[in-house]
């Protein structure tokens, strides 16, 4: 089969479309044949040399994918058959013709939904449902500051905070990116390059702050994710885009507020816990991205790149350009 692969560390231009073995699904899997892999920040720095997969994972790209089952493992349970439609988290494989799934991961794409917007779905809103539900607790009415706003995951957090009948504020940095996370429904938008979006934050917040931050950035960011944060706050970190060192007195300001900073990383958590927070998706978050219903959610999908051009979706996403996900389409 056809799998996105490199050789040695680096850049885009290191990434090429290579033949390997067809994986064979072992006990309890399921074997998919691929149609769609979005892109993620993982794959960059996996890519860069940056990020290794899980011991035992497949070292292709491609952590999520759209597709069809193909064949069963032994001791399958039943719940799958041959051409059903699905859709899944993976620990690494995605950005190839097909994936081995345990059964459990995989999960029903709705019926008036394409492969490429599926594609879209698992690693976006699977995380964002993570952060907000399994690690930020949120409660109704809480404000909720999402940093990356217009990204994959930042657009999933906007609308479940929606659906959880909460507030979602966010920063970009264009107002391209702010004007597609109101529509999303973000009740504010913030362009951080030029403001400071800790005191926007708290001038719309009548001073409050916000009770819930979602950060991917980091180091750079914790002075003003401090000045914003409500007493009794939770600071969620999950990415470090701007590194991880920070200079100045964070712990004596975070006491300060009773404030509390939680770290998470979906592909790193063990199985059980990633698959009951997939369980509680299925169960809680799915069945509203099928027509007809209210709220109804929707996957944001940029563009789409067929896999020998995944060198152009990498550029892409280094230079963030994406608004919402950037999807790899298989061959046919």
């Amino acid at each position: 089969m056809l799998a996105a692969y490199f050789d040695c560390p680096g850049g885009p231009e290191n990434l090429y479309v290579k033949k390997v073995m067809k994986p064979h699904p072992g006990e309890g899997e399921v074997l998919v044949k691929v149609a769609a892999s979005a892109l993620n920040r993982a794959d960059l720095l996996q890519r860069r040399g940056k990020y290794p997969p899980p011991k035992g994972a497949s070292d292709i790209l491609g952590l999520e994918a759209s597709g069809s089952v193909a064949g069963l493992g032994p001791g399958c349970k039943g719940r799958w058959k041959i051409g059903d439609a699905v859709m899944a988290l993976l620990s690494g494989g995605g950005q190839a013709e097909y994936v081995t799934v345990p059964e459990g991961y995989l999960m029903p794409i709705p019926s008036d939904m394409t492969f490429i917007q599926a594609a879209a779905i698992p690693e976006a809103w699977l995380t964002a449902f993570q952060l907000l539900h399994f690690v930020g607790k949120i409660q109704k009415g809480e404000r909720v500051l999402i940093h990356a706003g217009a990204s994959g995951v930042g657009m999933a957090a906007v609308q479940l905070v929606r659906l959880a009948k909460a507030i979602p504020i966010v920063t970009a940095g264009t107002q391209e990116k702010l004007k597609a996370t109101a529509n999303a429904g973000a009740a504010a938008g913030f362009n951080y390059k030029n403001e400071d979006f800790s005191e926007k934050v708290l001038a719309f917040t009548q001073g409050s702050g916000v009770d819930i931050i979602l950060d991917c950035v980091g180091g750079s960011y914790w002075e003003k994710n401090l000045n914003c944060l409500s007493t009794d706050g939770r600071w969620i970190i999950y990415g470090l885009l701007s590194g991880g060192e920070v200079h100045g007195d964070l712990l004596a300001r975070l006491l300060s507020k009773r404030a509390s900073i939680h770290t998470t990383l979906l592909r790193s958590r063990d199985k059980e816990a990633s698959n009951g927070c997939q369980q509680s998706f299925t169960e809680n978050v799915l069945p509203y991205f099928f027509g007809g219903t209210s709220p109804h959610l929707q996957p944001l999908v940029d563009s789409v790149y067929p896999l020998h051009e995944i060198a152009g979706a990498h550029r892409i996403m280094e230079d963030n350009k994406n608004i919402g996900k950037i999807v790899i389409e298989m061959p046919a």
